[in-house]
Parts: structure tokens; C-alpha cells; sequence
């Protein structure tokens, strides 16, 4: 075990959408910064993602809103369909008329896609995979950080970006497993040629909608058209699997949504490789900050995907976190942590109710309060 210990300014712990964004921005904003990833390297790995407008604005100032817009797909609507009949329940307008209302794209893209360009913008230096936390010790001038692999870290600063299973969360809160919030999705990539053999079109973005708030958003992730996606979102008994996901089989959803509209029929005949997650729950933090430790994201406001907001949040939590920090500058982080906690708490903790609910778009609505936000012009505090 070695006894140096490193120093370093800002720790960002995780190195996924939220905790890549943060480290850019601070990075950016002339911070000192480290990201420490358990992951042993970068992989393509997840699903299809949405990012609104409120975040490209974010990526546009990161230098990677032009790149996203080229590889993601560009839906002129979210649609809202019964998933028996067909029948339109809202036509929610995106493209041109969200470039002009909020002020950017709305663009769906394959998560490991925008990951990979995230990654490839931090300096790589900088960027520490295969590093998992196992000890943090406060300390008068900085937190001690120690890795499974023996690396000790003094940081000034501590950022917890490191998801719903937070070791920082747990240093704070203490250990409790998030509860399982009787839903699951499964999550597929679905094979073009099978569902171009079926002769239907397939909507860039569209929700399909049944009994009991059961759904399938299916979506395409790539410009080129040669990808497209579905999540479904479907209450169950339990969740009685270690793994964080499972596979599961075309027979599966055939038996949940067989018997619909022609299109789900041919979304269930091109599925291939199928797997299913578990949702899980926690309840909105009463505790963002302590000391120089401070979440963002799934560490303090995980959410069910069902407003297609959540990594979203996570980036706009970094951009507003690095707002206060620019202001109060790394001496001053009692401030800036109050005063950036101040500033999400509300808006994270409404996202995360109204997704947990699941009612997003499902009838006409403005979504104006949420595609139109700006974290670089919203007020602090």
C-alpha cells in the first residue's frame, strides 16, 4: 500500500453524465479537477437517452452541442399514442419550434454515444478509471479519499457524481438501499432490417400508452435513422434479482403487450436482445452538502425515466454547481454549496415527483418550464 498521498482541488467521484459534465465545467471555470471512476474503462454501454433543450444549452457552453446534434435524432414532435388503437393523445411540438421557443435541440441519442464525446472532451489525464472509493475521512483542510486499489487522494473539494448507490451519500446519510419502486423497464435495441420488413413507420419519439400508466417510449437514437430504441415502463410484484438488470425475451413482452396496435406488434417481432431493470426509489434529500462534500444527480435525486429528465437534471446540477463555485471560489464552498442547493432543490425535486408519477406529456401541456430553462441565466438561490 503506498503512504504518498496526492493532492488535488476538486475530486468528482463517478465519471458518467453528470459527474463527466461537472468535471468539464469546473475544468472550464479554471478548477483544479479529478474525476475517480470504479468502472475499468470507458464502455458503450445502456440505452437510448433524451436531451432537452435546458441541457444542450449546457453542452453548447462544454463545446459538444454541435457533435451531439450531428450523431443524436432530431423529433419534430414527442407523441403520445393509445397503444391499442393508435389513437393521438398529445403531439408535443419539438424540432424547429424548440429551437426558436427554448432556445436549442431536442435530440435523442444512444447514452454511450454522448458518454464516449463527454469522456473525450476531459483531459484524459485527468480522468481515473478503475478507482472505487472504499474510505473517506474528513479532515480540517481537505477529505481524505482512499481507492480500492491503495491511491490516497487530500482534496479540497469532494463532488459525489456517482449514481443511486451512492458511497458519498452513504458517508453522509448512512447506508440505506433505495427502494424498489414496483416498476421495471426493459430496454432494447431493435434490429432495422426487421422493422423495415414490416412495411409501418416508426415515429422519431413516441410514447405508446396502456392500462395502469404501462407504456413503451420507443425512439430513434441516431441521425442516420440506423438505430432505434425502446424503454417500457411495467408494474410488477417485486424485484427479487441481485444483478442490476436481467435479460429478457421478445416472448416476454409479447405475453405485457401482444395484441396491440400494428406498430407495438412490430416493435415486439424486431426485439432481439432484450434486458430488464429495475426502478428504484428514494425520497427527495433533506441533505445535498455537509462539509466539502457535496451530490448531485442520482446521488441526491434519483428518478424513474419517465419524463426523460434525469441525466438532464444531473447536468443542470453541474452547471449551477460550478455557478457557485465561480462566485464564491473554492475558500468560499460553504456558500456556494448552500446557495447551489437552494437553487435545485425545488426544480430537481419536481422533476423527480412528476417522473415518478409518470404522467409527463401524456395529455397537451407546455413543457416550456422544463425545455426552456437556461442554468447559465437562472437566478441563484
Amino acid at each position: 500500500m503506498s503512504t504518498s498521498i496526492e493532492t488535488v482541488e476538486i475530486a468528482v467521484i463517478g465519471a458518467g453524465l453528470g459527474g463527466a459534465a461537472a468535471a468539464a465545467l469546473l475544468s472550464q471555470a479554471g478548477f483544479d479537477v479529478h474525476s475517480f471512476e470504479q468502472a475499468p474503462a470507458f464502455s458503450r454501454i445502456g440505452a437510448g437517452i433524451h436531451l432537452g433543450p435546458n441541457v444542450m444549452k449546457i453542452f453548447r457552453k462544454i463545446g459538444l452541442e454541435k457533435r451531439l446534434e450531428e450523431i443524436g435524432a432530431h423529433p419534430d414532435f414527442w407523441f403520445s399514442r393509445d397503444g391499442n388503437t393508435g389513437e393521438y393523445f398529445s403531439r408535443i411540438q419539438l424540432g424547429d419550434y424548440a429551437r426558436r421557443e427554448y432556445g436549442a435541440s431536442y435530440v435523442t441519442i444512444h447514452r454511450g454515444d454522448m458518454h464516449a464525446e463527454q469522456i473525450a472532451a476531459l483531459d484524459k489525464d485527468r480522468v481515473h478509471f478503475a478507482h472505487r472509493l472504499v474510505g473517506i475521512e474528513e479532515r480540517d483542510r481537505d477529505v481524505l479519499l482512499t481507492f480500492d486499489n491503495g491511491r490516497r487522494i487530500a482534496a479540497t473539494l469532494v463532488v459525489g457524481a456517482d449514481g443511486i448507490n451512492s458511497m458519498i451519500r452513504e458517508m453522509l446519510l448512512g447506508p440505506e438501499k433505495p427502494r424498489f419502486s414496483g416498476w421495471v423497464g426493459h430496454r432494447a435495441i431493435l434490429n432495422m432490417d426487421k422493422l423495415r420488413a414490416s412495411g409501418l413507420e416508426f415515429e422519431t419519439c413516441v410514447k405508446w400508452w396502456w392500462e395502469a400508466s404501462r407504456h413503451i417510449m420507443a425512439y430513434a437514437t441516431k441521425g442516420n435513422g440506423q438505430e432505434y430504441y425502446y424503454v417500457t415502463g411495467v408494474p410488477v410484484d417485486g424485484w427479487e434479482h441481485d444483478a442490476s438488470f436481467v435479460d429478457s425475451s421478445r416472448e416476454e413482452m409479447e405475453a405485457i403487450f401482444g395484441g396491440s396496435h400494428p406498430v407495438v406488434q412490430a416493435l415486439i417481432d424486431a426485439t432481439e436482445t432484450v434486458t430488464k431493470w429495475p426502478f428504484w426509489n428514494r425520497d427527495p434529500l433533506n441533505l445535498w452538502s455537509r462539509g466539502r462534500l457535496v451530490m448531485l444527480g442520482d446521488a441526491c435525486h434519483p428518478m424513474r425515466p419517465h419524463m426523460a429528465q434525469g441525466a438532464c437534471m444531473a447536468i443542470e446540477d453541474a452547471a449551477i454547481l460550478t455557478r457557485c463555485l465561480e462566485e464564491s471560489g473554492v475558500a468560499g464552498y460553504t456558500d456556494a454549496f448552500s446557495v447551489y442547493e437552494a437553487t435545485r432543490r425545488e426544480r430537481a425535486t419536481k422533476v423527480q415527483t412528476i417522473s415518478n408519477a409518470n404522467t409527463w406529456l401524456k395529455q397537451p401541456e407546455d413543457p416550456a418550464w422544463v425545455y426552456a430553462y437556461d442554468a447559465w441565466t437562472a437566478p441563484l438561490g
